[in-house]
C-alpha cells in the first residue's frame, strides 16, 4: 500500500472541521477547499474580491508546503454564492495563474461555511 502523507501549513487556515488541508498520494496533492480565510485571525475578509484573493493565496501556501508550484496545477473547482462575481473572479484567478491554465470548473452554491462567498479547491501533481 502507498503512503498517504497529510500536508499542514501555518501559512493557510486551519481546518474548520475533521478534514486536511491537503492530501498527497500516489504523484498528486489534493488541497481542500480554502475559503478567503486570514489564516492569522481567522476571520473572512469583506467583499468577494478580498476573500477570493485570500482563498488563492491559502491554496498557494498549501502547494508550497507540499513543494508543489502554481504550474502544477491540473484541476481546479470553484464554488460561488453568487455567480454574478464570476467576472471578477475570472480577473483574480487569471493574476494567480499567469499562462497556465488548469482544466476548472466554476458553480454556484446556495451557501458556504462560515458565510463565505467563494471556496477554491485544486488537485495539483507532485514536483519531482
Amino acid at each position: 500500500m502507498k503512503e498517504l502523507v497529510r500536508i499542514a501549513t501555518e501559512n493557510a487556515p486551519a481546518a474548520v472541521g475533521p478534514y486536511s488541508q491537503a492530501m498527497a498520494a500516489d504523484g498528486m496533492l489534493y488541497v481542500s477547499g480554502q475559503l478567503g480565510l486570514d489564516p492569522k485571525t481567522m476571520t473572512l475578509p469583506e467583499g468577494f474580491a478580498a476573500q477570493a484573493d485570500q482563498s488563492l493565496k491559502n491554496l498557494d501556501a498549501i502547494l508550497t508546503e507540499a513543494g508543489c508550484q502554481r504550474t502544477d496545477i491540473v484541476s481546479v473547482d470553484v464554488f460561488l454564492v453568487d455567480m454574478a462575481e464570476f467576472k471578477t473572479l475570472n480577473e483574480l484567478y487569471a493574476d494567480f495563474m499567469g499562462d497556465h491554465k488548469p482544466a476548472r470548473a466554476a458553480v454556484q452554491v446556495a451557501a458556504l461555511p462560515l458565510g463565505g462567498l467563494v471556496e477554491i479547491k485544486c488537485v495539483a501533481r507532485v514536483s519531482s
